[in-house]
């Protein structure tokens, strides 16, 4: 078998297993109830402003308790930060499968409504967790989706994700932090790897410590997805501004987090 077929047999697999991913999404009561839960958060808050939080070594040089009472997105292990900061983000998001195979106990305990994939494994691990939401992530077709209840495209960030949900809340600004678009590992985009030691890419030196399995970044595909984001808000007359500090990404205005008003 050439490569062309071998591409062709691959890609009519995959479709297949959209197919009938979907229909399990719009026939099972997880997917029925998922499906519903996007409907009635679609502009939800309107004319609101939302924070994301990324994970990066920026967010020790942040008052993070300035966010209390703000809508707030965390991602993956943020909740590891909950203790100091005194309270939860208002909606966790989590699509990574190591991740979420490595962590579910802990995601599953996290006290705020939460974003995961529709995955066969992904629903094992989270069955009876309640203010869960699950999305279908397998969109292979690089795009912005505006209602969260289609496919997403991942865009090989978790943050983008939230950005498509941010959206399909209604969030007319959408401020970053922690996203420092920077890692010292470096290596292959998406080469699974097993730490060796303390993490020095995100906030704490556990977050991916030493055994934990993870997938390098691809940071040249997270801008080709932020810049499709950038896009999709300004053209609904909303924006996404960058507050992160020392951030390396260069895709959005760039704001004075310090200068934000409280509760806009």
């Amino acid at each position: 078998m050439t490569t062309s077929e071998n591409s062709t047999t691959e890609a009519i697999k995959y479709r297949l297993h959209c197919i009938k991913q979907n229909f399990l999404y719009h026939t099972t009561g997880a997917g029925r109830e998922s499906a519903r839960a996007l409907a009635s958060l679609k502009d939800q808050h309107r004319g609101k402003r939302c924070f994301i939080l990324g994970n990066g070594p920026s967010l020790r040089q942040t008052d993070l308790s300035r966010l209390r009472g703000e809508f707030t997105f965390g991602l993956n292990r943020i909740y590891l930060l909950f203790p100091e900061l005194g309270f939860p983000t208002t909606y966790l998001v989590t699509v990574n499968q190591l991740v979420i195979d490595q962590c579910a106990a802990e995601l599953a305990s996290v006290p705020a409504l939460k974003f995961f994939p529709w995955t066969t494994t992904t629903r094992c691990h989270f069955s009876s967790v309640s203010e869960t939401v699950y999305i279908r992530t397998y969109c292979a077709k690089p795009q912005f989706s505006t209602h969260a209840n289609q496919s997403i495209w991942s865009g090989a960030t978790v943050t983008f994700v939230a950005m498509q949900l941010a959206y399909h809340i209604g969030f007319d600004e959408v401020v970053l932090l922690g996203v420092d678009h920077s890692f010292t590992t470096q290596g292959k985009p998406h080469t699974e790897v097993v730490s060796e030691g303390d993490d020095p890419n995100h906030f704490t030196p556990n977050y991916f410590g030493k055994g934990f399995k993870w997938q390098l970044p691809d940071l040249e595909t997270s801008e080709i997805a932020y810049r499709m984001a950038k896009q999709a808000f300004e053209a609904d007359g909303r924006r996404i501004v960058d507050a992160t500090i020392g951030g390396k990404l260069t895709v959005f205005p760039k704001v004075d987090y310090a200068t934000l008003s409280k509760g806009k």
